[in-house]
C-alpha cells in the first residue's frame, strides 16, 4: 500500500479553522427497552430516511489504526476508508492530509489502498509537540479533524498510554462516530447527527461491545444504518469504556 508525497510550508497569514460541516441536528434520544433476558437493547438508533435525504451528500471517514503517538522525523502511514452516508465505500477520490503544529504545516496526498474506498497517506512530522491532523476526503467538502496527536523527539521516553476512556474518545473521532452522533465530550461532534446523542447515556458494557462488533443485532429504522466498521477487539473495548463512562468522570 503506497502513500502520498508530503510537503511542508509555513502559512503567510491567518487561515480559517472553521469546518465546512455544520451540526444539523440537536440531541437524539435513545429509547431503551427491557429484553426477556433483562438486558438493555438500543432501539431507534437512526431517524427516518426522510431526515437523511434532507441532509444531502455526506460521508464518514474511518481511520484504520490510530497511533497513540509518533516519533518526529519518522514516516507514519495513515490508512482510512471513506463511506458515503456511512455505508457505501467511495473509490476514485483524491483525499489529502494536513497536519499542523504552531507555525508548521505538513501536507500529504493519499493513494488508493487495496480495498474499495480505502486510501493511505504517508507523512513525516518534523518536530516534537502536539499535531492536529485533518483528513480531507475528496468527497465534496467532507473532512475530519482528529484529536491532537503527540509527537515525541527521537530517543525520548515513551509517553504514558492514555486511559481506556480517553483512547475511546480519540477513536470516537477517528472511527467516524463523530459524524453521526453528538457527544458533548467531543467538540464538533454530530456533523450530520442522524444517530442518537450519546452523552450521559451509560449502557451495559457487554451489550455495547456486542453491538459495536455487530451493529445488525439492534433494530434500526429508516435507510441510514450503523455500518460494521470491522473494529478490532481493543478498539471495541476502548469505545465501550468511553461510551459507558459518565460525563463528569471523564474530566
Amino acid at each position: 500500500m503506497s502513500g502520498g508525497t508530503a510537503s511542508q510550508y509555513r502559512p503567510d497569514g491567518e487561515r480559517s479553522e472553521a469546518r465546512g460541516d455544520s451540526n444539523l441536528g440537536g440531541a437524539r434520544g435513545i429509547e431503551a427497552v427491557r429484553t426477556h433476558a433483562g438486558g438493555l437493547m438500543l432501539r431507534g438508533l437512526f431517524l427516518a430516511s426522510v431526515i437523511a435525504a434532507a441532509i444531502g451528500g455526506w460521508a464518514v471517514i474511518t481511520v484504520e489504526q490510530l497511533p497513540d503517538y509518533v516519533t518526529a522525523g519518522r514516516p507514519v502511514t495513515l490508512s482510512f476508508t471513506v463511506r458515503q452516508h456511512g455505508v457505501t465505500r467511495l473509490s476514485g477520490l483524491k483525499p489529502s492530509i494536513e497536519a499542523r503544529s504552531g507555525d508548521l504545516t505538513t501536507t500529504a496526498t493519499a493513494s488508493p489502498g487495496r480495498e474499495t474506498g480505502q486510501y493511505a497517506s504517508t507523512l513525516s512530522l518534523p518536530r516534537a509537540g502536539e499535531w492536529t491532523i485533518t483528513i480531507h476526503s475528496g468527497f465534496l467538502d467532507r473532512q475530519v479533524t482528529l484529536l491532537p496527536l503527540s509527537v515525541i523527539a527521537p530517543g525520548a521516553a515513551t509517553p504514558p498510554s492514555p486511559s481506556e476512556p480517553e483512547r475511546g474518545r480519540r477513536l470516537f473521532v477517528a472511527k467516524g462516530c463523530v459524524t453521526c452522533h453528538v457527544h458533548r465530550e467531543v467538540a464538533g461532534s454530530g456533523v450530520v447527527a442522524v444517530g442518537p446523542e450519546l452523552t450521559n447515556h451509560p449502557l451495559p458494557m457487554d451489550y455495547l461491545k456486542q453491538f459495536l462488533a455487530n451493529p445488525a443485532i439492534a433494530p434500526q429504522s429508516g435507510t441510514v444504518r450503523m455500518p460494521d466498521l470491522g473494529l478490532a477487539p481493543q478498539e471495541i473495548a476502548a469505545l465501550a469504556a468511553f461510551l459507558s463512562t459518565e460525563r463528569q468522570a471523564l474530566r
